[in-house]
């Protein structure tokens, strides 16, 4: 997790020249905190090997109060952040929706006319932001954690078995993409789905993903490190979930969106991009269910939205990447792990625990 830049190509997102941006500390003993894991009460250390968490930073008004490395990850060490990426491109996206440069209504294929006639092309961008494109690739009945082995094989994530014919780049892998349903009708999360809108924000911009992140936000951010992102065989950037930051400087996007999209002075973000984050349109985005949850929760251009009355919303990755921001409670959680995926391992409940931890320090 901690090794991306070793073991693939990469393309630099650059931090900028800027000052970096210190978010002072009031350290809390919060390690002795009893939590409730699924009915098991323990201290937070406890849950948190439990969770194999790599590194964890609490902030409460504006303030670190808990930040805790394990795994021989250390401060400058960055960690891939899984589908916590997603996220990134949904704000992204949303930021140009609002600057008009994007129109949600209009079909990828508006902006990508070779993907005309794939389930992603036909549907729009809006729908894309929602994981409502209802398709399969290659006429496969679809399968969820089988797809995604197949993406990563795809983009070369993971070894390609003897005799793969496949696609071999992530716009390949998006053509094969069929609808069986009109988009809106399902929310099916996929990794296409992103992919598909990361190749819109291209086109309108004429730049990189990575160069876009890093001029709209990461260069802007005060942040400790470059982040990087993996690359397929085309030098195309995979942007569902091949982003790695340092936890610092996860938690720092976290803070800027908690304050309404603002470091210090600087206005990084509209405040009114922020505040639609929560704001899930109707539909099937509102029941959506995540791996491991007990309950469906809302999604709006690739974030998570619980409704907890606390206007929380987060970023979600798969072995334990989380980002949290929750304004009501001035709570942000940036949380590592390499938490084990299988049927026989259950998913640690960390938004429950992450609760727990703000109501805490909420007093």
């Amino acid at each position: 997790m901690t090794r991306a830049r070793e073991t693939g190509p990469t393309r630099r997102v650059w931090r900028g020249a800027g000052l970096r941006w210190d978010l002072p500390e009031d350290p809390r003993d919060l390690d002795h905190l009893l939590v409730d894991a699924r009915g098991a009460a323990m201290k937070l250390t406890e849950f948190l090997a439990s969770a194999e968490t790599d590194a964890i930073l609490v902030a409460h008004r504006g303030k670190i109060v808990y930040e805790r490395y394990f795994h021989g990850m250390r401060p400058h060490d960055v960690h891939l952040s899984a589908s916590v990426a997603k996220s990134w491109t949904g704000l992204l996206a949303a930021l140009l929706i609002d600057e008009g440069m994007l129109d949600a209504d209009r079909p990828l294929a508006h902006y990508a006319p070779e993907l005309g006639g794939t389930a992603f092309g036909d549907a729009s961008i809006h729908h894309l932001l929602h994981m409502g494109t209802v398709m399969n690739y290659g006429g496969r009945p679809f399968y969820k954690p089988l797809e995604a082995q197949r993406y990563f094989a795809a983009v070369g994530i993971v070894p390609r078995p003897a005799g793969y014919t496949g696609p071999t780049s992530v716009k390949e892998h998006l053509a094969t993409a069929q609808a069986v349903a009109p988009p809106g009708t399902e929310f099916r999360y996929d990794n296409g789905n992103t992919e598909a809108v990361a190749e819109a924000l291209r086109r309108v911009t004429g730049v990189s993903l990575a160069e876009l992140w890093s001029e709209r936000v990461w260069a802007r951010l005060g942040a400790d490190e470059d982040g990087a992102y993996c690359l397929d065989s085309t030098g195309t950037e995979i942007a569902c979930g091949r982003y790695s930051a340092t936890l610092r400087d996860l938690a720092r996007v976290g803070e800027m969106l908690r304050r309404g999209g603002t470091v210090g002075d600087r206005q990084i973000v509209p405040e009114r991009v922020v505040a639609d984050l929560a704001n899930v349109p109707p539909g099937p985005a509102r029941r959506a269910l995540p791996t491991g949850a007990v309950r469906p929760i809302g999604y709006h251009n690739f974030w998570w939205v619980p409704d907890d009355g606390h206007g929380t919303f987060g970023a979600r990755g798969i072995h334990g990447q989380r980002l949290q921001v929750s304004p009501g409670r001035a709570l942000v959680i940036a949380h590592y792990g390499s938490h084990v995926m299988s049927p026989s391992v259950p998913v640690p409940p960390l938004e429950a625990v992450f609760a727990q931890i703000g109501d805490h320090l909420a007093g």
